[in-house]
């Protein structure tokens, strides 16, 4: 079977820290590989796979500010559907665009809805709805006007995020630094609990930051670490006593959550979008609705067993698992 690998071009895949629909891509990209598929990854020029690589832009716009971010989609895009005929599958990893191009071409196109930035977004997807094969990565996001092949979760690399069975005290919090991820919840409970926080991710919003954030960062209790990817990201996760993630929108799926969880760290999160379908509340974390219940489940973190938090990740966020859901869906179409 070969495969197209449709990444976004913000970020190189895999990412050096930010990314995840790139990482995504990458890991399902690596993951079929491992077991025999013909994959052609398109991504900027710096990218790094075990298949074929093909590519328009150099690097991704975001690490290349002189590219005009829509030439390069553009660009790239129209690159895959031009050599549509030599692919079996073509898996888009980038929204909504490539849609446009699905009835123009003879092969089935797979498209992972990794989030809805806004509800304008959605006719562009109802459209297609009958050519789309649209894949959910949660149940929580998946949006009642559109038909769907399969949820399947988000997969992590396991060998990538190590099991740590003896944490340090530190909380933190991982992801990038905007209201809808909660970096001031994290440091008011860290404050409330007299507990450390470091702080690693990307300054999504800079005002935010500096009124909300950077008041806060002391480089004893409350440290910001900057972006932070590679061995270093498996390090933080997995020496963390809790990841914090009390987000403020109902978000998709939540891939820090998951690689905490790989290395053992429980997660105390808000109880919004897919986190309920993510943590076991009481067991590999907890699900509160507040600051103040929060704090209170920092203080019952010695009740959960980091073994099954690892457990839990490995049965049903690792690559494997979803590489075998992705050629299920593949093979249905076929």
């Amino acid at each position: 079977m070969k495969i197209a690998i449709l990444s976004p071009v913000a970020w190189r895949t895999p990412p050096r820290h930010y990314g995840p629909w790139e990482q995504m891509a990458s890991n399902l990209a690596e993951g079929l590989i491992a077991r025999g598929a013909d994959v052609t990854l398109f991504a900027t020029g710096d990218s790094l796979t075990q298949g074929k690589l093909a590519w328009t832009c150099p690097q991704g716009y975001e690490e290349d500010r002189h590219a005009d971010a829509k030439v390069n989609e553009c660009m790239h895009i129209s690159y895959l559907m031009e050599q549509a005929h030599h692919f079996d599958i073509i898996h888009n990893h980038f929204d909504f665009l490539p849609l446009t191009y699905s009835r123009l071409i003879g092969t089935p196109m797979v498209t992972t809805i990794h989030g809805f930035s806004s509800e304008k977004i959605v006719p562009v997807y109802q459209r297609y709805n009958h050519v789309g094969h649209y894949v959910a990565i949660s149940n929580a996001n998946r949006h009642p006007s559109l038909h769907y092949k399969a949820t399947i979760y988000n997969g992590v690399r396991p060998e990538d995020f190590a099991f740590t069975p003896a944490p340090d005290d530190y909380l933190l919090y991982y992801g990038r630094i905007h209201p809808d991820k909660g970096t001031y919840d994290a440091i008011q409970i860290a404050l409330q609990t007299n507990r450390q926080l470091l702080i690693a991710g990307i300054i999504q919003q800079k005002e935010y930051f500096d009124e909300m954030v950077r008041p806060y960062i002391d480089d004893d209790q409350i440290r910001y670490l900057g972006p932070v990817g590679g061995a270093a990201r498996s390090e933080l996760l997995g020496r963390a006593s809790a990841l914090l993630h009390p987000i403020h929108f109902d978000e998709p799926f939540g891939l820090s959550v998951a690689e905490a969880m790989l290395c053992g760290t429980p997660v105390i999160a808000f109880n919004r979008g897919s986190m309920p379908e993510l943590i076991q509340d009481g067991r590999t974390g907890f699900l509160v609705h507040t600051v103040n219940d929060a704090v209170a489940a920092v203080e019952s973190l010695k009740q959960i067993d980091r073994y099954a938090c690892h457990l839990h990740a490995q049965e049903n966020f690792t690559t494997g698992r979803m590489t075998e859901d992705y050629l299920k869906v593949y093979r249905s179409i076929g």
